[in-house]
This record gives C-alpha cells, sequence and structure tokens, in this order.
C-alpha cells in the first residue's frame, strides 16, 4: 500500500478500546462561557425531531414576547403588592387566605413571599410554553391569562382608592 492510504485509514480509523477520546480541555470548567455562548447561539429552538414522542423536550431559545409577558406580569405583581398594603393600611381587608397570613405578621414577608411565588410560577410557565396544561390549553395562553389578571386587579385596586374619599394614594 501506497503511503498516502495508509496514512487515511489511520486517521479515519477509530480509537482503539479504551483510547482517551476526548479533548483536554473540558468545556464543563468554563460554565459563564456556556450560559454566554449558549444565549447568543442557541441550538435548540423547537422541540425533538419526533413530535409524537411523548417525552419531555426542553429548548434554550424562547419568543421575544414571553420575556415581554413576563415582565408584565413581575411589575404588575410589585404593584399589587404595594398597592394591597396600602389598602390595608387605609382599613381594607385581604381576601386571599394564604397572603393574609402573611400580611397581617410582616408586609416585608408578603412582597417576598409574593415575589418569589409568582417569579418561580412564570419561570416555570415560560419553561414549559410549549407544552399545553391538562393536555387542553397551551401554557403559553395560561401566561397571557395571568397577564390579563393582573391587570384587571390592579384595575380593581385603583378603582377601590379613587371610590374611597378618605383614600388618596400618597
Amino acid at each position: 500500500m501506497n503511503d498516502g492510504a495508509l496514512r487515511s485509514l489511520n486517521h479515519s480509523a477509530r480509537p482503539a478500546p479504551g483510547a482517551e477520546r476526548r479533548e483536554r480541555a473540558d468545556r464543563r470548567r468554563r460554565p459563564w462561557w456556556s450560559v454566554v455562548y449558549g444565549s447568543f447561539n442557541p441550538r435548540r429552538r423547537r422541540p425533538a425531531r419526533r413530535l409524537d414522542d411523548s417525552r419531555f423536550h426542553p429548548v434554550d431559545w424562547y419568543s421575544a414576547h414571553l420575556l415581554a409577558v413576563s415582565i408584565g406580569i413581575l411589575l404588575l405583581s410589585a404593584t399589587d403588592a404595594f398597592l394591597t398594603s396600602y389598602l390595608l393600611l387605609h382599613g381594607a381587608d385581604e381576601v386571599n387566605p394564604v397572603m393574609a397570613v402573611l400580611v397581617y405578621r410582616s408586609i416585608a414577608m408578603f412582597a417576598v413571599v409574593k415575589m418569589s411565588i409568582t417569579g418561580a410560577s412564570i419561570m416555570t410557565m415560560v419553561f414549559l410554553s410549549r407544552y399545553r396544561f391538562m393536555r387542553l390549553v397551551r401554557v403559553e395562553l395560561v401566561l397571557y391569562a395571568a397577564l390579563a389578571v393582573y391587570i384587571w386587579l390592579i384595575g380593581y385596586e385603583l378603582w377601590m382608592l379613587k371610590g374611597s374619599s378618605d383614600m388618596q394614594l400618597l
């Protein structure tokens, strides 16, 4: 055999069993580089090729409108916490029994728990936005519904402030 053919056979051959095949630089040793690189060069924009497969298929690139909806929900949630505490200081009652336990003990704890629960819920719903809730409604639509409910709630709280003559906002 000539030397060129022998060299190409040697390069295309698989390594011997037990031989080290990995590169020297371990990509897992640079987690921040992976986050930055993956943010600008996403690989999984759609679920796996086999859509009939019922397993979970995560993606690492989400639509920009989900970011806008998420930020809107968080801002409205913070506004709701502020307006709720203001209304409570002026004689209103907390209707939510879970939050009532917290709000009457500590307003700060109420705000922390409210924002934590809201933030964790939003992150979960964005992560699962391509799936259906109970096989009926896309989770993305549930996010939009949460945004609409918060808009209605803020409107209601502002109406309560306007309707009461003894309560003035700030």
